[in-house]
């Protein structure tokens, strides 16, 4: 790999080359499906043609002008789109270069909001564990996935992490779904309240669990209690979709099937399919109001911001999925998924669990179906999947520590929306191989 600096020293990967649809080709020849769209990134698979016009067409115009001289219309468009199709309430968009620009700029915009409206000894966030916001320092302190947070824990700002609202192995037996989901929402009131109501300036969450837990999605009424909670103290919700947002769940906006309004989210991945790094931070006309008739400056900033050419394409992005009723195709094609994923692991012995919502799925892999007993730690099983999966050419999602950050594994599904019925059987299949491969 010559002089780059790669995610591991070791191994030599594939060189990706082609990308044709679902599917990515490398130097070789061999043709891989992109199962789960990189990091649940390539929402329209590869070689879209209109975003890559998109692109051209900007760059014929103009590259890049900086923040703190020009707005641009790429920009300006992208954000009306954005707010058009937002949950009400939601009214600016703050554009940054990926996630964990996002995720900070949400964190510094609340602390700066507070400050503004005069209460300055608001500070603290709230998050929950096995989650995962970002990889810069305030991002990777708000989540709350241990074995990412180890090695850098003397960095990081402290923040404090409730129960997930993971159904799967913290429900009791006596408990309904409804019941669980009000008992872990209210550890938000107990915490709250351990701090001083008047210090809590934030509760961060993804509505749909990504790579920590595997696309484990709230129960019904879990996130109408947690808006509750945040209202009844003043502490801001902050949702982080930049996993499960910009339709991947079958609605452009996660939350919007919880029923709720943040006020603030975060967008990433989908936003930009890949094509460009992009992301944003969007928030309510309150929050922007406080700003704008106070210091009137958000104290905050990154050189590409509001990047021309990553909002020509991520323009183009949003109005295929619209133009082509993708969100629509992602709910049909997510159930095809869901029933397809059921009939052949409904009763697999190493399946624990298959959930999610859209064409965002996840499967627990387990030792004992009825036990729930996870593989130990050590074997490494889900590193393992992702290599069988990958000599079958299937791209997937695994990952380890999903109970508490070192125990239990899961696979994570994030197909391109533009999935066909045959695709759908070309993935379970690839993927039944490599689990068959590496726990038979």
């Amino acid at each position: 790999m010559g002089h780059i600096f790669g995610r591991t020293t070791s191994g030599n990967m594939p060189t990706a080359v082609k990308g044709e649809g679902c599917y990515i080709i490398d130097s070789n020849g061999k043709r891989y499906f992109d199962g789960s769209g990189g990091a649940a990134v390539s929402c329209l698979g590869h070689s879209n043609e209109r975003v890559k016009q998109a692109i051209n067409d900007q760059l014929s115009n103009l590259e890049f002008a900086h923040t703190g001289f020009f707005t641009s219309k790429p920009a300006e468009a992208l954000a009306d789109l954005l707010i058009k199709n937002a949950p009400e309430g939601i009214d600016r968009v703050y554009l940054v270069s990926g996630g964990s620009e996002a995720v900070e700029a949400a964190i510094k915009l609340a602390r700066q909001y507070y400050l503004e409206k005069g209460e300055p000894k608001r500070n603290k966030i709230i998050a929950r564990r096995q989650s995962y916001h970002g990889n810069t320092l305030g991002a990777l302190a708000s989540g709350g996935n241990e074995w990412r947070r180890a090695q850098f824990a003397p960095l990081l700002i402290e923040v404090s992490h409730i129960a997930p609202c993971y159904e799967y192995r913290e429900r009791t037996r006596d408990e309904t779904s409804y019941e669980f989901g009000q008992r872990v929402a209210n550890e938000l009131e107990a915490e709250i309240l351990r701090f001083g109501a008047d210090e809590v300036m934030a509760f961060m969450a993804e509505p749909v669990v990504g790579a920590t837990l595997g696309a484990v999605p709230a129960v019904k009424g879990y996130f109408t209690r947690i808006r509750e909670i945040c209202d009844q103290y003043g502490v801001l919700l902050i949702l982080d979709e930049v996993m499960c947002g910009m339709g991947r769940t079958g609605t452009l906006f996660a939350c919007e099937q919880d029923g709720i309004t943040p006020d603030i989210v975060t967008i990433a991945k989908g936003l930009g399919a890949g094509y460009q790094p992009i992301g944003a931070m969007l928030c309510s006309s309150e929050i922007y109001g406080a700003i704008e008739t106070g210091s009137g400056f958000f104290q905050h900033g990154h050189t590409y911001l509001g990047h021309p050419v990553a909002s020509a394409a991520s323009h183009a992005v949003v109005s295929e999925i619209f133009e082509n009723n993708l969100l629509q195709h992602v709910q049909t094609q997510g159930e095809k998924l869901q029933s397809a994923l059921n009939e052949t692991f409904g009763q697999h012995p190493n399946i624990g669990d298959i959930r999610g919502r859209g064409l965002f799925r996840g499967l627990e892999i387990v030792t004992d179906r009825k036990a729930k007993a996870p593989f130990d730690a050590s074997l490494g099983t889900a590193k393992k999947i992702k290599a069988a999966a990958f000599d079958a050419g299937l791209i997937c999602y695994p990952m380890s520590g999903t109970i508490d950050g070192k125990n239990g594994d899961h696979i994570l599904l994030a197909p391109p929306f533009i999935m066909n019925d045959n695709q759908i059987g070309e993935l379970v299949d690839k993927l039944k191989l490599a689990i068959d491969t590496v726990v038979s």
